[in-house]
């Protein structure tokens, strides 16, 4: 039966039997006149129209059907995703959880002629399948996914509504409404990642904060060419008006001039490259991390004592402080320990060169259960590295004190005795070699005392010799001064020696057999070298390890060979995985 003259399908009563059509009668739908915009199945015009009547079925096996046969429902065409699941670790552009293809509004309701337009050729692609290979495009990819036919853009625009996290690059000289045609596609949007490449102004800032009203997650970076424009008063209303929101990360955030953060539910709270604010005031009760990394500029005019004074009255739950900045002193490390955290776990206060050992005393008095202590940049002594190692030696598990000039061997071979459950330390350019640096021209005449003073209280040449039986990752970059390295650590895995330009070849001994990669980038080829050939000697040896025993009358001792050997095959083939795992040296 064919409906080539006929407009529209009759409406169908329920005592009256219905209409059903085959595949073959989907050319004659998809040619009828443009202009008839009528319901297929009840002969109502479309527009703001609901059918209350049951999707006809496309089954082709009885020419004539019954009147309980003529509809099929969504539930018993198409069989259910797997529930829903937790994303730990995101490898795609777009993650969706699966959501359930049943629906009872009609607005998102799929009927068999639906389905019929997924097919391909001869057979026919479930929505299931379908549902799971758009799913795995990236967000171009799907948007052009969508404009293939019917039901792939029916199934796209399923999978935007389902999207949980999006991750979206905006190109140079993006428009705001392309940022809002993207996310009014995601209502159910909570963690959005941004990469910008434009810049950033009230126009785009509002209309994120319009298409996604629940987000609880939003990270914002930006490229060398962007430009972040927002200013203080636009991220305070930002952060009030949010309610869900929990962990927000912004760069760029040069432009601010001063906010007001008030949030009961956020918990995170990162901002880089801030510049000369005249006030700051957290209202967060619940706030546990934070990290404010300020420019580098020497006429920055912020007032760290006053925003550290700040943060201890209204964030009491704070566990993680990170603060960067030039202008850090220790009048601001008394502030902050007059704050009494008592959950602090981390502290990090970096490029604080007026930070010395009394700050030290000052911290370990406070805080003595920090697990991570940052005082890269600071002035502190092998005195302070003494006192850090007498508070904590049962918590502290990560010391960095990179960019510290007067700290030497003695200090860092004395941290790593101490400190039993130490995994990382990081000492970069600590024992430099000064007789290598020169003054600019635009440098004081005190130079040269400075440079003297300092060449007295280091060695030139020093050698390090570490025992640890925890640590797993040591930095030693920069190290010019080093001359020797003695390594013992079973646990090690990562060893940086970037820039140690005076490390001898014949004084480097790695008896490290987790080792699984050295960075040697601007190191001598002589070095490398030598540190390739002691790591593969060190797994070769591992692997031919068999047991000596002495002759019967005592002279020397033999090797065993394999097959007389006492032990077992465990242990043997556990030596072997762990010999085919050779170490990495990084030159580039």
């Amino acid at each position: 039966m064919h409906f080539e003259n006929q407009p529209h399908i009759p409406p169908a009563t329920p005592g009256g039997s219905t209409a059903s059509f085959t595949s073959l009668d989907i050319p004659h739908r998809v040619k009828k006149n443009r202009g008839n915009y009528n319901c297929g199945r009840c002969g109502l015009p479309k527009k703001g129209h609901v059918c209350h009547l049951p999707p006809t079925s496309t089954t082709t096996t009885t020419p004539t059907q019954t009147p309980t046969d003529s509809s099929v429902s969504v539930s018993n065409s198409t069989s259910r995703p797997p529930p829903r699941q937790q994303y730990s670790n995101l490898r795609r552009a777009l993650s969706f959880d699966d959501s359930d293809l049943r629906c009872d509004s009609p607005e998102v309701e799929i009927d068999e002629s639906e389905m019929d337009l997924f097919g391909s050729g001869c057979g026919k692609l479930p929505v299931s399948c379908m549902w799971e290979i758009l799913r795995r495009l990236p967000p171009a990819g799907l948007l052009a996914a969508g404009s293939v036919c019917k039901g792939w853009r029916e199934t796209s625009r399923r999978l935007w509504r389902a999207a949980e996290e999006l991750r979206l690059r905006v190109p140079p000289r993006s428009q705001p409404g392309f940022v809002g045609s993207v996310l009014q596609k995601c209502p159910g949007l909570s963690r959005l990642n941004l990469r910008l490449e434009s810049d950033l102004d009230s126009t785009m800032f509002a209309c994120i904060a319009f298409s996604c009203p629940n987000l609880e997650v939003v990270e914002i970076s930006t490229s060398e060419t962007a430009v972040n424009r927002i200013t203080g008063d636009e991220l305070g209303r930002f952060v009030a008006d949010k309610r869900c929101l929990t962990s927000l990360k912004m760069e760029g955030c040069s432009n601010l001039g001063g906010f007001v953060l008030c949030s009961s539910s956020l918990s995170t709270l990162w901002l880089s490259d801030l510049y000369c604010l005249s006030k700051m005031v957290f209202n967060c009760p619940n706030l546990k991390e934070i990290s404010l990394d300020f420019s580098r500029q020497e006429n920055d005019s912020t007032d760290l004592i006053a925003m550290v004074d700040g943060l201890g009255r209204s964030c009491p739950r704070l566990q993680n402080v990170h603060v960067a900045s030039v202008r850090l002193s220790h009048a601001a490390v008394l502030a902050l320990t007059a704050a009494n955290l008592r959950g602090l776990r981390m502290l990090s206060l970096v490029l604080g060169t007026e930070i010395t050992d009394a700050s030290v005393v000052a911290i370990s008095q406070s805080y003595s259960k920090l697990e991570l202590l940052d005082l890269s940049g600071s002035s502190i002594s092998d005195s302070g590295i003494g006192m850090i190692c007498n508070v904590f030696p049962g918590t502290l598990s990560r010391l960095l004190l990179a960019l510290c000039p007067n700290i030497t061997s003695s200090g860092i071979q004395f941290a790593t005795a101490q400190l039993p459950l130490l995994e990382l330390m990081d000492c970069g350019m600590t024992i430099c070699d000064l007789s290598s640096q020169y003054p600019t021209s635009d440098e004081s005449g005190d130079f040269e005392l400075q440079t003297t003073f300092k060449n007295k209280l280091h060695l030139i040449y020093q050698k390090v010799i570490i025992k640890h039986s925890r640590l797993k990752k040591l930095s030693l970059w920069g190290c010019s001064g080093l001359d020797a390295l003695y390594l013992n650590c079973p646990e090690l895995i990562d060893l940086n020696l970037n820039s140690c330009k005076n490390l001898h070849p014949e004084r480097v001994l790695l008896q490290c057999p987790s080792l699984e990669s050295v960075h040697a980038s601007g190191c001598h080829n002589l070095l490398i070298e030598g540190i390739q050939s002691q790591v593969s000697n060190n797994f070769a040896a591992m692997e031919n390890q068999f047991p000596n025993k002495r002759l019967a009358d005592g002279s020397k001792r033999v090797r065993v060979p394999q097959f007389l050997s006492q032990q077992p095959y465990d242990e043997d083939k556990k030596r072997r995985r762990i010999a085919s795992r050779p170490c990495n040296v990084l030159v580039d």
